[in-house]
């Protein structure tokens, strides 16, 4: 099931911008919640990271606590004053920062146009967003622990984007192999930079970023220094799409 919040709806040639050689930086962190590999949950260390990454927008994973209300671990007022980062509004309460987990950050002064929730199947709750962005769409995921799951979830979003001209999925998608698993995105060029995870000895690339047709990987990367090394179990990804 596919439900919608509607704020103005963005289409790539609005707002002055257009198709051009210029590239946005598009980044994918699963921050697990702010706990870090020493055990300590620091929000600060996390938004550290995030403006370090020095992307355009970014897909968050794990934003918000697993229980209850599912409140953010990252606070807004923070993400306001100590980064050049707003948050999209995906959230469906006021305690959290993202839905089942998966919240949105765009630069200051981007704007952005429809959020879409998407339920994806499995034994566990699960749920993408797709934000609608000036030159595409983006859809941030963390998807489920068993392939034939993630497979149900990768056609939810698949279906998702149908009709979109420009489409890029970012998010933690939970495969390890490199060559199986993700044939359903079989349209889409898609990307796994390096290994994101485990954060203390990387050996799986399980943080992807997959652009549709006509969209362009120049660049990308995962952050391998600094406080990324032990804010979270996983590492941050990016792209420069083009």
């Amino acid at each position: 099931m596919i439900q919608t919040l509607s704020f103005f709806f963005c289409r790539p040639h609005l707002f002055g911008m257009s198709h051009s050689d210029k590239s946005l930086r598009v980044a994918s962190y699963n921050i697990r919640k702010a706990k870090g590999l020493d055990r300590r949950r620091d929000p600060m260390r996390i938004l550290n990271v995030l403006n370090g990454l020095e992307a355009d927008v970014i897909a968050l994973q794990e934003a918000d606590r697993r229980m209850g209300a599912r409140p953010s671990v990252l606070c807004r007022s923070m993400i306001d004053a100590e980064t050049d980062f707003e948050v999209v509004p995906v959230a469906r309460n006021d305690v959290s920062l993202g839905w089942h987990g998966n919240a949105v950050l765009v630069r200051k002064g981007m704007p952005y146009g429809k959020v879409t929730h998407i339920d994806l199947p499995g034994l566990e709750p699960r749920g993408a967003v797709r934000v609608d962005l000036p030159r595409f769409s983006l859809v941030a995921t963390h998807l489920g622990l068993m392939r034939r799951h993630r497979a149900g979830q990768l056609r939810a979003i698949a279906r998702a984007v149908e009709g979109c001209s420009h489409a890029v999925v970012a998010g933690d998608f939970n495969e390890w192999s490199p060559h199986k698993g993700l044939e359903v995105l079989d349209a889409f060029d898609i990307h796994a930079p390096g290994h994101s995870f485990h954060a203390a000895r990387p050996i799986a690339a399980l943080d992807r970023i997959a652009v549709s047709p006509g969209l362009v990987v120049r660049k990308a990367g995962v952050v391998q220094e600094g406080p990324a090394r032990h804010a979270s179990d996983h590492l941050p990804i990016w792209a420069d799409i083009a």
